[in-house]
């Protein structure tokens, strides 16, 4: 009967672990490697709860802050940017103060800035560099860094030492009980300790608990705050369960990860046996269940989330006022306008969209996300495997092949671009072998002094174009897609004509476009020119996976101009007219200008509105150019200065990306057209009246809208802690594992954005602001959304969003006040 209590006994204790390293998973966030860079809401696994309460909470498990120091809310207040009403509301809303404004403002002048401490919680390798006066932290971070590297490796290590072939656990373990360096570093018998533990990661954390002898109430903190100290690896493996799940396989890379960081802690505890470790490691444990009592830091922290929240009022003070003074725009639409020209909402296409109306009004713009609801996979030329070009939370659609009309031609470009690869592994190969390496610069380095010098001067790229690899010039103008099925590499490619006709009638009616096409329809996709930029891809199009949406804009094209398909849209009652055609096209956001791909398909009768249409473009393209050099601080030259930023290898700032992104305004166009909102707004087309049982609206506030609040909060997250949710100093990053970056050459993987994306060296070009979401459409309809998805409304709920409401006029009328209620603005 004792036998069967005592193994009741384990298997419940063995469950309740469980649970608790899959809770404290949940609260890492996933990170996308670099080919696929994409922005992701850094606090993901912590919006169930609220904003306020989740500060208190990462700054006693973690020392991260979610503010910024308290002098960068006083100069806001000295500029008259925050007002003293702006700081009374946000007073009152934080029941905890009972202060006049002025004496508020009296105590932040005197109080120097407290600076940030560590967390407030230890664990037992913080006890234990506290004890030895030797920094375990760092030793133990650069150890599990080196092995993670070549664990996680996709394909930059020449040479290997992890098996990737084995689990998570597995492959550390059987590292940890060869590698020598612990034991050389003072840790007898580490191998050792580490080869008791069993083979299967939760039987062998569970392990390691019972040595570190941890009460179940330590858990939630202490396995948190193991995630957090290694936050850039966590984040990775939390990715890899990210894409497991979202097509339904297992995941478990994180729990394995953590089984991990747990035994590594357990085996510095037995190599380090002494009383006075035990007694200072027992003092420690008691303040995991006391962290976040510190009333200092909590005040500290509670004056900065009254400043934080008086700043976001000002912002939105702002907002508000322009919706209130602008007009509808009123001018008479022409019978036919001469394009429109459908941009992803990004907001480097605010700036675009704006000029381009002002240069042509007979042109109109649309707003939509940059996948242009074709969620396809796709296989560039001379490629094994296809890329996901849609937003990380849905999954793929059909595959799709690049190539050539002509075989002839798609089979010449096939083989150079093969042999071109082949004789880049050959020569990368010979440069980084364990012998040539030591040998190659003396007789092979002086013939890159000329190189050298071309790409100084900006008249060279450092690296070829990898779209143009093994293409001639007028090659590439060629290059497009086939919707033909087929296979490849036993994979299903193409899109039958069904599917076709279903995503284009989805696509048009999510767009608002289902009449009045205009003579031509832009689709355009976005990208970005960067050399020498590990982050390139946080450039491009987040809602193409972090990838240009050139593939999407011509697959989209590709359909939409299919005669068989718009026969079948006449059935679903839109009506695309014969001389109405789709132009796949690119919008460059580093350099602002507009390539078409596929304007050989324009007819000859209608060639003196096509020039008008490009000479358009490139107007508009030179006024945005000359709006964002003002930003950028170049005063000369401007275009010849924005265009070298491209392909100039020693520039940290190509672009700003989308720093300073604060607004998300979901509405017909004419409510924005008249307003400036300097390149800081997403911008969504939509027209509830058009919007049959609201399913568009439930699909941006469930889709774009989560997405556009993930790329606020990651620059809000970069922003005030980029020690802990930034990836610091761009000069200093080195490449790894060809997924991410360290600062300098060890440490943990660095997640999130370079300072010089968020600083230009003297003020911050991203200030942070939680995301104002501005939506026109009957406040009932949006609340019955937010009822059936729980985890949209728990980012209003909480505090991650801030969502007002248009009335019929286009003004700002309500504000979103939690729990489905509104209030009168």
């Amino acid at each position: 009967m004792e036998e069967q209590v005592l193994t009741r006994s384990k298997k419940d204790k063995k469950i309740s672990l469980s649970k608790h390293m899959q809770q404290a998973c949940k609260k890492i966030a996933p990170v996308w490697p670099l080919e696929s860079f994409v922005t992701v809401n850094p606090y993901l696994g912590l919006t169930d709860r609220h904003f306020d309460s989740v500060a208190e909470q990462l700054a006693a498990v973690g020392g991260i802050q979610m503010t910024l120091p308290v002098s960068f809310y006083l100069k806001k207040i000295h500029e008259g940017k925050i007002t003293h009403k702006d700081l009374r509301a946000a007073i009152d809303k934080k029941s905890s103060f009972k202060v006049d404004v002025a004496t508020f403002i009296s105590q932040l002048e005197k109080g120097a800035d407290v600076k940030p401490g560590g967390p407030a919680i230890a664990t037992l390798t913080d006890v234990a560099t506290g004890f030895t006066n030797q920094d375990w932290n760092r030793f133990f971070t650069a150890r599990i860094s080196t092995w993670a590297a070549s664990y996680f490796d996709t394909g930059q290590a020449l040479w290997k030492t992890a098996n990737q072939h084995s689990g998570v656990f597995e492959a550390w373990k059987a590292e940890a009980t060869v590698d020598l360096t612990f034991e050389i570093s003072g840790l007898k018998n580490f191998r050792k300790y580490v080869r008791s533990f069993s083979e299967e990661p939760l039987k062998a954390a569970g392990q390691a608990m019972d040595i570190l002898a941890l009460s179940e109430e330590d858990l939630p903190n202490y396995l948190h705050r193991l995630l957090l100290r290694v936050g850039g690896w966590s984040a990775y493996a939390a990715r890899l369960d990210w894409d497991n799940e979202l097509y339904g396989k297992k995941g478990g890379a994180l729990t394995a990860f953590l089984a991990v960081l747990i035994c590594a802690e357990a085996s510095l505890y037995q190599c380090l046996s002494h009383p006075d470790l035990d007694l200072m490691w027992i003092n420690a444990k008691k303040g995991l269940s006391e962290a976040g009592e510190n009333k200092e830091i909590n005040k500290d922290l509670s004056e900065k989330l009254v400043l934080q929240e008086a700043f976001e009022m000002s912002v939105q003070r702002e907002l508000i006022a322009k919706f209130q003074v602008a007009k509808t725009s009123q001018a008479r639409k022409p019978a036919r306008p001469l394009a429109q020209a459908i941009f992803c909402i990004d907001v480097r296409s605010e700036v675009f969209r704006r000029n381009l109306e002002q240069v042509n009004t007979n042109i109109e713009t649309l707003g939509f996300a940059g996948f242009f609801a074709f969620p396809i996979r796709f296989i560039p030329l001379a490629h094994e495997k296809g890329e996901a070009q849609c937003p990380v939370l849905i999954p793929t659609g059909p595959t799709i092949l690049e190539e050539f009309a002509a075989k002839s031609r798609n089979q010449r470009a096939y083989k150079n671009r093969i042999f071109h690869h082949q004789v880049s592994q050959v020569w990368k190969s010979f440069k980084s072998g364990a012998v040539s390496c030591f040998s190659f610069v003396s007789p092979v380095g002086l013939s890159y002094l000329p190189k050298l010098f071309t790409d100084s001067f900006g008249l060279t790229r450092p690296v070829p174009n990898p779209d143009q690899i093994g293409l001639s010039g007028k090659m590439l103008t060629q290059k497009g897609v086939s919707l033909d099925e087929s296979t490849h590499q036993g994979e299903k490619v193409g899109i039958p004509l069904e599917e076709q006709v279903k995503m284009a009638k989805n696509a048009l009616n999510a767009m608002s476009i289902t009449e009045n096409f205009a003579r031509f329809v832009l689709i355009v996709g976005h990208g970005a020119t960067s050399v020498n930029n590990p982050h390139a891809t946080g450039l491009d199009c987040g809602a193409c996976g972090g990838r240009s949406g050139e593939p999407n804009a011509k697959v989209a094209a590709a359909v939409l101009n299919n005669i068989a398909v718009r026969k079948h849209l006449k059935k679903e009652n839109i009506f695309i007219p014969e001389d109405t055609v789709f132009l796949a096209c690119l919008h460059d956001t580093t350099t602002d200008e507009i390539s078409i791909f596929n304007g050989q398909e324009v007819s000859p009768a209608y060639a003196e509105e096509f020039k008008e249409l490009k000479s358009s473009l490139a107007k508009a393209g030179t006024a945005a150019r000359a709006e964002r050099a003002l930003r950028m601080a170049i005063v000369t030259k401007q275009d010849k200065e924005i265009l070298a930023r491209s392909k100039d290898w020693s520039q940290v700032r190509p672009e700003w990306g989308l720093a300073g992104c604060n607004t998300f305004v979901v509405a017909p166009r004419e409510r924005t057209k008249n307003l400036n909102f300097g390149g800081l707004s997403f911008l969504h087309s939509y027209d509830w009246r058009k919007d049959q049982d609201f399913a568009i609206l439930e699909l941006i506030m469930t889709a774009p809208m989560v997405v556009t609040s993930w790329i606020n909060l990651q620059y809000y997250g970069s922003t005030v802690d980029n020690k802990n949710f930034g990836s610091g100093n761009k000069t200093l990053h080195n490449v790894t594992s060809g997924l991410g970056v360290l600062e300098g050459y060890s440490g943990d993987l660095r997640v999130g954005l370079p300072m010089q994306s968020l600083h230009d060296g003297e003020n911050y070009q991203h200030e942070p602001v939680r995301l104002n979401v501005i939506i026109e459409a009957p406040i009932d309809a949006m609340n019955a959304i937010l009822e059936k998805h729980p985890s949209v409304k728990d980012l209003c709920d909480n505090g991650w969003i801030h969502l007002l409401a248009l009335n019929e006029d286009g003004k700002v009328a309500y504000r979103y006040g939690g729990g489905l209620n509104w209030d009168l603005v």
